[in-house]
């Protein structure tokens, strides 16, 4: 049905592949993206390198969806059998970085975008396109969020195989320290600041805190770096170590940060409160028409520009997430084929109110 889109989005997506886009360093690609939606009607607004674009017919007392995926990409890996930036198509897949993440979503919402747009629907329709996504960079959504009208409803296009991910976990680091006293390790001197440290990384590893996620599972808490020690035979004064905490829906990071800071002794400072957790509720239209569009629900592991939007978000989009920030990364075509017509069926006619 959607056979010129679907033609359209696989050549625009090839296009993005030989356009170098790692975070930071997405404005040549922001330019592109100007050109190519000016080309085709729409009015586009920049902040930064991020984009923006509303469909015709705003109306201020309408309900508002936010169509989102993010344009730029990691940096290559090591491993590629092709270059990263030249797409490849080979038996029904392209490859190329970004292909998968999230290249794909992006032209397949953009393609949804345009579609809907031209039928009358019950809600206004904003296209945003997002930078540093794979940074969780302060340049990205968060600076694109401020110029947007108010938004009831985000849509996020990560790969999830075209599931909706009606939860995903937020995440928080920590840097901990314990503090000693020196000492020679010959004699029985000083306070060895490790040791200290063990009773917390113990804590760490071993606690549960008590609200469990059906989608996303028990907030899990991880020490992942450890440093200690100037030389063998000094007792070390002091002993660092990094924690990284997943978040499901039931807790903020400012609850937990004050709930584990109460409960270990070691000096704990949090690097952000930035990257919360989200939740869509399962009786909220848009899933339902997800639903009823045979797709499953579950909760996602993985961070997403979600992890910055104040408002109700749920994350779709074709792809595998087990293909992102690999070598030889890749999309299959029919994925593409597929996740428009999805998007236009699960969104088309839906009403929020």
């Amino acid at each position: 049905m959607y056979e010129n889109y679907y033609n359209e989005a696989t050549d625009l997506l090839k296009q993005l592949i030989t356009i170098p886009a790692i975070s930071r360093e997405e404005g040549k690609r922001a330019d592109f993206l100007t050109a190519w939606l000016s080309e085709r009607g729409f009015s586009v607004n920049r902040v930064q390198h991020n984009l923006w674009c509303a469909a015709p017919g705003y109306q201020k007392s309408r309900p508002t969806i936010l169509l989102n995926s993010h344009m730029d990409t990691v940096k290559p890996v090591d491993g590629w059998n092709t270059d990263p930036h030249r797409p490849y198509e080979t038996d029904g897949q392209l490859f190329g970085l970004g292909s998968n993440d999230a290249g794909a979503s992006l032209c397949c919402l953009i393609q949804a975008f345009r579609i809907l747009s031209a039928f009358p629907q019950s809600y206004n329709l904003i296209l945003g396109i997002s930078a540093e996504e794979e940074i969780t960079g302060k340049n990205g959504i968060e600076a694109l969020l401020p110029a947007l009208p108010p938004i009831d409803l985000g849509i996020v296009g990560e790969p999830t195989n075209m599931q909706p991910a009606v939860a995903e976990k937020g995440l928080m680091v920590l840097d901990c320290s314990v503090f000693g006293k020196a000492g020679h390790a010959a004699r029985n001197e000083g306070e060895n600041a490790i040791y200290k440290a063990l009773k917390d990384i113990e804590w760490f590893r071993t606690y549960l805190f008590p609200q469990y996620s059906n989608f996303l599972g028990p907030v899990k808490m991880t020490v992942t770096q450890i440093n200690a020690g100037t030389q063998h035979n000094v007792v070390p004064d002091l002993c660092q170590f990094v924690v990284d905490v997943r978040i499901n829906e039931f807790y903020s990071p400012e609850r937990l940060y004050e709930e584990i800071a109460g409960s270990v002794s070691c000096d704990v400072k949090a690097r952000s409160f930035r990257l919360n957790s989200s939740r869509i509720e399962m009786d909220h239209p848009f899933v339902k028409a997800c639903i009823a569009a045979g797709r499953v629900p579950y909760g996602s592991p993985t961070l997403s520009d979600q992890a910055r939007m104040p408002f109700t978000t749920l994350k779709i989009g074709p792809g595998q997430s087990s293909r992102s920030h690999t070598a030889n990364e890749f999309i299959v075509l029919e994925e593409i084929h597929e996740s428009i017509g999805l998007y236009v069926k699960i969104l088309d006619g839906l009403s929020l109110v």
